[in-house]
């Protein structure tokens, strides 16, 4: 069984942030440590997410994988020039 220490952490956060989380607290009937957890391990996945993408899309302009501006640019022009051609 995998031993999982906990530990304190402190925050002083705004009044008006406070009270959101203890009527949250309240409505989902949870105590406020359990929804700050949750909170930060979602923040968190969300953050590790991001920064796998950051670092993938540098890899990409680090192997030249990228258009140039002025193909994207002609691309969407040639979008709003079929919009205007299609019957509706």
């Amino acid at each position: 069984m995998i031993n999982m220490r906990n530990r304190v952490v402190t925050a002083h956060i705004p009044d008006q942030l406070a009270r959101k989380l203890d009527s949250l607290a309240e409505r989902l009937e949870r105590p406020r440590g359990w929804i700050v957890k949750e909170a930060i391990e979602g923040y968190l996945a969300l953050d590790e997410e991001r920064h796998r993408q950051t670092l993938a899309a540098l890899a990409e302009v680090d192997g030249a994988a990228t258009i140039d501006h002025a193909e994207v640019r002609a691309w969407a022009r040639s979008l709003a020039s079929q919009r205007r051609k299609s019957p509706r």
